[in-house]
């Protein structure tokens, strides 16, 4: 496979320096890309530089994950109209473990293979390199003017605010080319790559190592992934979609792959899965032709869903898609985990009761209209119990008289009420 040509029909290449593709061609290249390290998880915005390493080593190359220990202390100035907040050292260890753990599910790091991945972090060559020692070393590389004439630099100049940028950013590009330049001269790595937005910073390395170590050195960017409609890709309402099951459950990451737009799901399904060229095409094609079965973004969510979980959570995050369309038992909603249970059903109506009204059993048909009103009157709710039209935790209910008490609640603190076809209402026991 060669390197280039799969990133290519994949969309997943912005700029690439001249020369690039006859170095991959030659040998056995490392390669790496940076990753920021301010939360103990990553999000989907940083799954096209991560899937970039996994197609990287795929083709027989050797993939490094750089941890931005010390450029993440700074912050790089790259499409920021601020600066960010610094981090510790203790914080970034930690999250730097939970970044690996993250990546070993699309990365090799344990095999015995030449091209095994491998994780670094720049803290560790940079946090005993004195003040001194680096501006003769390395800054007087680089001409002021050649800095200046980076993007990054000139947005954040030329920003009406007015704020300008500090010494501290205006340095990122310097620290991230002596990486370059580190990485090179100690692992033989001879490419960087990261998204188009990274295009001045790496440049700056492949400048530093020709002019301090004489070498050639390369760089390649992806575009910065972008929705059909122009919107900010990986942003929801509740913020960034974590890779992390603690902040966002596999239920949720599931449903929004399920949810892109058709566009989006032909784009999306290329660039966030190792499926060939020929199974996405036929994919796109049934696509055409039964375009309300989706099936590119139920491909799409799959694939995503076991790379990042497990095949386990994807078949539990299916379940739970099937509870508000009906084609579930309530075997399926009791293994439900509070987490996924209170997302499946965020959109409905919710009310609150009070465990005392449960303790000693309460009639379905006081609770659902007295204590909660699901059902406007006893008389409504009496008719469409008779039509088999009600269902508590998806049993249907037989009798309005039936007894509710604590020991029907799921996680010992939920209720869930179907009222006809659609209709759901969630109690919860305060």
């Amino acid at each position: 496979m060669n390197f280039v040509e799969e990133l290519k029909w994949r969309g997943m290449i912005h700029d690439i320096m001249p020369g690039t593709e006859e170095q991959l061609q030659k040998e056995m290249t490392s390669a790496y890309l940076g990753i920021d390290p301010t939360a103990d998880s990553l999000h989907i915005g940083h799954l096209a530089g991560i899937m970039m390493l996994k197609h990287f080593q795929r083709t027989g190359h050797r993939p490094i994950a750089l941890i931005g220990g010390a450029t993440g202390m700074i912050g790089d100035p790259s499409m920021k109209s601020q600066e960010r907040n610094l981090l510790d050292e203790t914080t970034l260890r930690k999250n730097q473990e939970a970044i690996k753990a993250q990546l070993s599910k699309f990365l090799d790091f344990d095999s015995d293979a030449p091209n095994k991945a491998l994780l670094v972090n720049n803290y560790d060559w940079t946090k005993d390199y004195s003040f001194l020692n680096f501006i003769r070393d390395i800054g007087k590389y680089l001409t002021v003017n050649y800095m200046m004439s980076k993007d990054s630099v000139k947005k954040r100049l030329g920003a009406e605010s007015g704020e300008g940028m500090s010494f501290t950013e205006f340095s990122y590009q310097l620290l991230q080319g002596f990486d370059f330049l580190h990485l090179y001269e100690n692992y033989g790595c001879r490419l960087q790559m990261g998204g188009s937005d990274q295009w001045g910073n790496i440049t700056t390395g492949t400048e530093l190592i020709r002019k301090k170590a004489g070498g050639e050195a390369f760089a390649l960017t992806c575009p910065l992934i972008t929705k059909a409609d122009g919107g900010k890709f990986g942003k929801t309402e509740s913020g960034n979609v974590w890779l992390d099951k603690r902040y966002t459950s596999p239920y949720k990451f599931y449903q929004f792959w399920l949810n892109v737009s058709d566009a989006d799901a032909e784009k999306y399904i290329k660039i966030f899965t190792a499926l060939n060229k020929e199974e996405i095409e036929s994919l796109a094609a049934e696509q055409n032709t039964t375009p309300h079965l989706r099936p590119l973004q139920k491909r799409l969510a799959q694939e995503i869903t076991i790379m990042v979980h497990s095949q386990e959570d994807y078949g539990a995050a299916v379940e739970a898609s099937q509870i508000l369309f009906g084609g579930s038992t309530s075997e399926t909603l009791k293994k439900l985990d509070e987490a996924t249970l209170l997302d499946v059903f965020a959109g409905v109506t919710q009310f609150e009761i009070s465990k005392e009204s449960l303790d000693k059993g309460v009639k379905a048909i006081d609770l659902f209209v007295e204590f909660a009103p699901v059902f406007p009157s006893k008389g409504e709710m009496r008719k469409l119990v008779q039509s088999g039209g009600v269902s508590v935790n998806k049993e249907k209910l037989t009798v309005p008289d039936a007894i509710i008490d604590t020991s029907c609640l799921l996680n010992s603190k939920y209720l869930l009420v179907q009222r006809g076809k659609k209709n759901y209402f969630l109690l919860i026991v305060k």
